[in-house]
């Protein structure tokens, strides 16, 4: 097996046994790649560095529409908030997109705010579920 084939299968099954906590760290993270390789392409400044540059700004967008698109805003709580700071986070890349890349860092700052605060749900979610796990197997 290949290289890129085993490490497909253990991203693919990673994402399978994410929590969905997990999962939105992961998306996150992934942000956080493309935002540095965007501005990585605008530092090299070559034809082919300003095609990856747009390349990973929009995968950055991909990645802003689907946690928007996954928010309950029925539900209430912090999902009406969320959907206001993802779709100004999303202004901000199409605006970065367009030419003005000094709008990159201030993205890169809220989105690292907000994994931080995913990650320590997902963190909780996952120590929790393993207390009561361990709980549940003295019971009997």
């Amino acid at each position: 097996m290949a290289d890129d084939e085993i490490r497909a299968r253990f991203l693919r099954d990673r994402v399978m046994t994410a929590t969905p906590a997990q999962r939105v760290v992961m998306l996150f993270d992934r942000l956080g790649l493309d935002l540095t390789l965007a501005e990585a392409a605008v530092q090299d400044g070559t034809a082919e560095d300003m095609e990856g540059y747009g390349t990973h700004l929009s995968h950055a967008m991909q990645i802003i529409a689907e946690l928007q698109a996954s928010l309950d805003q029925s539900a209430g709580g912090p999902a009406p908030n969320l959907a206001s700071i993802y779709g100004y986070v999303l202004r901000e890349l199409v605006a970065a997109r367009g030419g003005d890349r000094t709008r990159i860092g201030g993205v890169r700052e809220i989105m690292t705010g907000l994994r931080s605060a995913f990650a320590q749900v997902a963190e909780d979610t996952s120590m929790a579920a393993t207390q009561s796990s361990a709980a549940g197997s003295w019971v009997g």
